[in-house]
């Protein structure tokens, strides 16, 4: 007589009816949709994505524009030019700040655009049930009905309710948790479970870590449980580079000395040089005026935007502004070596049995083998795999388990997925630290243990070995020693080798619950040997890393002489590389380790696992090192995030990685790195070049008012408020954002990284603007506006005033004054181009935006100078042919003197060297 049904049981549906009654409602099928279905249903239900709730950051965003230092340092202008009663100054300078805070405010705007929009070069993918197969289509098409396909690393794309299977989920997204918690079809709850406790549904955001399963889609985008939450980008606070905390830093400083300053020389230019109290506060407003770098935050947040959309285009997505500075001073690379320093194009060359070498990749060689223990070998890589064959793009897997498969097609196997995974009772995924699978198959009339792995992994649990007529023998200590004798010869030809064994388990006999009972006493069938070529443009990018002052660290999975070929190849290690391997390492004290680390050699740390990938990241991070870690695999994420630049694997990498990593590498390649290393110096030296140019400013802006305080009223003010301000507003910002584009200098890769305590404001950088740049701008505009007024008849202390009979020459005094500041503006913008090398070196015209941007400088400046409205309203007035004569040589003495400064120094280098 049956049980008597309970409460639960009636709360508690079966699974499997809870299942049949989803996919009735959703009017689906345990093997999926169809293509056409899908289609359909993506009309009716929308794209599966996250929709961003607009207009509710850029209001705050654009009121930060207002109350940065430099804006407060204008406030304050403002604040003194109206309580002296000098509106149309205070005016005009309240006019420069919202023209200023706008154009901040859509620089960072774009910027962040430009971050969001890198989500199109990673399209977020699934597996799906369509036509009757597993298929990879884009997240966005997923449909309430379809049958996803989740495992081990993959993003969770979708509500969805398990139909089979199990798997380990990391909530944190939802929950907060951050221990995985299991779901599996076989788990049901009762009414009252909150839905996001259940453990057999999956959410949108979540990420599988380890199993897998099918589960039928029943929400997407806004009506999943991440949708209904919030969208994970309006959680995210906006992070501050490195470099934007010290260019706030320095704009403080700057606000307070000119502040300072101003408030200073109030008194002094009254009592001291006998000026009224309204010219003593004009000189206090130009004061503060000129020391404020209006373009410098956006400038710098444009030029990293234009970095990471640089790099975009060599093929590495970089997920955060202020990684690209970072970029530039890494001095250590701890690369994988499949797919990154190789082609991950994994082809199976040779195979060994007790038999004899058996040669793959002989276009004559009979597709039928006659080997008994090779058709066995051939048999297991089939169906201990996970891979699909198809066409190029139907294909589906792991390199490795593709080229498996295809060798065991070639060998005369079927590799119908379907058939095998009808056959399989239980799956033992690839540990990366026990370096093994294994399946239990049903096949040949029983069920066998099907395993394969690394040779020496897989060598410690079989105790014997298939000879060529099928006969099993023991494995002898010289049996073994022939079998490593073959690993170690294939290996040395950079080969990658895989041990592959079975066992066929007792007739009747419970199948093993755990891997352990699974894998012992297994027969060794043979090895496979893979090859994996290097990529071509490897050894090239090695080199330059090398020039660079760069060390390479490879930390692979792969067996020692595997790994040392490879890396022999493209130039990494030297002749005698340094080999840890994964148990060494793990018997290594980490005063050893810090011992190894801190030399300058490149070390090849071979069958590495992930857990040693984090230990060498925080090793290296404690010396000191900026470090750049590459990985692909879920377990690698902590090392990831640790490294200061987590590089994941576009193609091969999970979405764990990716979204761990900092930077993304569409194309998996090794060289793509380099290339972002020198996008990232290119785009540090450029922020410093305009740095250079907008400081060189400074000292000229600020000149006229101290020649005008200083003359005790002898003088006439040289520059009038409203000119400098269309100087720093109007003809500043232009080249200012062009050198943001210029290419990189020669020798960018051939110098040492920075440090990593190295600012990017340093002394010499101020010395070079301020005192030398600055002082040649200052003298040569001053000498234009005593050009003029010499010429005029004007003599110390002659009045200007209007009326006057000078004040028409005092006008053209001060518009030369102006036009001098521009004209050496274009030198310092030239000059400005280069740090240490000469402008012949990178090109007159190799940046054509700047170009540009000095075209447009002057157009303007002859627009506020010859157009009667700018003449009323700056007060300018028209220069004749021989005044422009006379300006005319300005850029060339301001660039022909850095240029000669430049030349200096690098005599004083190579005289070092």
């Amino acid at each position: 007589m049956s049980e008597p049904e309970t409460e639960r049981d009636r709360l508690t549906p079966d699974p499997t009816e809870r299942v049949d009654l989803l996919l009735r409602d959703l009017r689906g099928s345990r093997d999926g949709l169809s293509s056409r279905e899908a289609a359909r249903r993506l009309v009716h239900y929308g794209p599966n994505e996250l929709k961003r709730r607009g207009g509710t950051r850029w209001p705050g965003e654009l009121a930060r524009q207002f109350t940065h230092p430099l804006a407060l340092l204008l406030w304050a202008a403002a604040a003194l030019a109206w309580v002296a009663g000098i509106a149309a100054v205070a005016l005009a300078i309240v006019v420069v700040i919202v023209l200023n805070a706008v154009f901040a405010f859509a620089q960072e705007m774009q910027a962040e655009r430009a971050v969001e929009a890198l989500a199109a070069y990673l399209p977020a993918e699934a597996k799906a049930q369509r036509d009757g197969r597993m298929q990879v289509v884009p997240a966005a098409s997923l449909v309430p009905g379809d049958v996803l396909v989740i495992e081990e690393g993959d993003r969770i794309s979708a509500d969805a309710r398990l139909m089979a299977g199990g798997i380990d989920v990391d909530t944190s997204t939802l929950t907060g948790e951050s221990m995985p918690v299991y779901r599996s079809a076989e788990l049901t709850d009762g009414a009252h479970i909150p839905r996001i406790q259940a453990r057999d549904l999956v959410f949108s955001g979540t990420t599988c870590t380890e199993g897998e399963a099918r589960a039928v889609v029943f929400a997407t985008g806004m009506h999943t449980e991440l949708g209904r939450i919030a969208a994970l980008s309006e959680r995210v606070e906006r992070e501050q580079s490195p470099l934007e905390d010290q260019v706030r830093r320095v704009a403080w400083l700057i606000a307070l000395i000119a502040l300072i300053c101003g408030i200073a020389f109030i008194p002094i230019a009254t009592f001291g040089a006998g000026l009224s109290v309204k010219n003593s506060v004009v000189f206090a407003v130009g004061l503060l005026v000129g020391n404020v770098p209006e373009g410098l935050l956006p400038v710098i947040t444009l030029a990293l935007a234009l970095g990471v959309r640089s790099l975009v285009r060599r093929g590495a997505v970089v997920k955060r502004l202020s990684a690209v500075e970072t970029l530039g001073s890494t001095d250590v690379i701890c690369t994988d070596k499949t797919g990154t320093l190789t082609e991950n194009r994994m082809q199976v060359t040779t195979v060994w049995t007790a038999g004899g070498i058996h040669r793959l990749d002989d276009p004559g060689r009979a597709s039928g083998p006659a080997d008994i223990a090779l058709r066995r070998l051939a048999t297991v890589i089939a169906f201990c795999n996970s891979a699909q064959l198809g066409t190029a793009d139907d294909t589906i897997g792991d390199p490795t388990e593709v080229a498996l498969l295809q060798a065991a097609a070639r060998l005369g196997s079927s590799v119908d997925p379907t058939e095998r995974d009808r056959h399989h009772r239980r799956r033992f995924r690839f540990d990366p630290v026990l370096k093994l699978m294994s399946t239990l198959d049903d096949r040949d009339g029983g069920v066998w243990v099907d395993a394969k792995g690394a040779p020496e992994a897989l060598l410690r649990h079989c105790t014997a070995i298939a000879e060529a007529d099928g006969r099993t023998v023991p494995l002898t200590p010289e049996r073994r020693r022939a079998v490593e004798q073959h690993v170690d010869a294939f290996a040395r030809q950079g080969l990658r080798v895989l041990a592959v064994a079975e066992r066929p388990l007792d007739a009747g006999a419970p199948l093993p619950d755990h891997r352990e009972a699974a894998e012992r006493d297994l027969v060794l069938l043979g090895l496979v040997a893979m090859l994996d070529p290097p990529r071509p443009e490897v050894a090239g990018a090695v080199a330059d890393c090398h020039g660079a002052g760069i060390r390479i660290n490879v930390v692979s999975g792969d067996h020692a002489l595997t790994a040392t070929a490879i890396a022999g190849q493209v130039g990494i290690g030297g002749g005698h590389p340094i080999v840890i391997t994964g148990a060494e390492l793990e018997r290594m004290p980490e005063q050893n380790l810090d011992a190894f680390l801190r030399g300058n050699r490149e070390l090849i740390f071979a069958r590495s696992s992930p857990e040693a990938k984090l230990r060498i990241a925080d090793a290296l991070r404690a010396e000191g090192h900026v470090v750049a870690m590459t990985g692909d695999g879920v377990n690698d994420a902590p090392a990831l995030r640790r490294a200061d630049i987590g590089v994941a694997m576009g193609r091969s990498g999970t979405d764990v990685a990716r979204e761990a990593a900092t930077m993304v590498l569409t194309d998996d390649n090794f060289a793509t790195i380099v290339a972002a290393v020198e996008a990232g110096r290119q785009v540090y030296d450029n922020i410093r070049k305009f740095m250079v140019y907008i400081f060189a400013h400074t000292t000229p802006e600020i000149v006229p008012f101290l020649v005008f305080a200083l003359g005790g009223g002898a003088i006439p003010l040289p520059l009038t408020v409203l000119q400098l301000l269309a100087f720093d507003v109007g003809t500043e910002t232009l080249p200012a954002l062009a050198l943001g584009r210029e290419p990189a200098e020669p020798g960018t890769m051939r110098r040492p990284p920075r440090p990593r305590s190295q600012g990017v404001i340093q002394p010499g950088m101020l010395i070079r603007a301020w005192l030398f740049l600055g002082v040649i701008c200052a003298a040569l505009e001053m000498a234009g506006f005593f050009y003029v007024l010499y010429g005029a008849g004007w003599h110390p202390g002659d009045p200007t005033g209007p009326g006057q009979p000078l004040h028409h020459a005092y006008r053209q005094a001060t518009t030369m004054t102006f036009f001098g500041m521009i004209a050496g503006q274009i030198g310092t913008a030239f000059a400005a181009r280069t740090e240490r090398a000469s402008l012949r070196s990178v090109g007159f015209w190799s940046n054509p935006l700047l170009l540009w941007g000095i075209v447009f400088e002057l157009a303007l400046a002859a627009l506020l100078i010859y157009a009667p409205p700018f003449q009323d309203l700056l007060d300018t007035a028209a220069l004749t042919p021989a005044m422009l004569a006379f300006a005319a040589p300005f850029p060339f003495i301001v660039w022909g003197a850095d240029e000669l400064r430049r030349l200096l120094i690098r005599r004083r280098a190579a005289r070092a060297d």
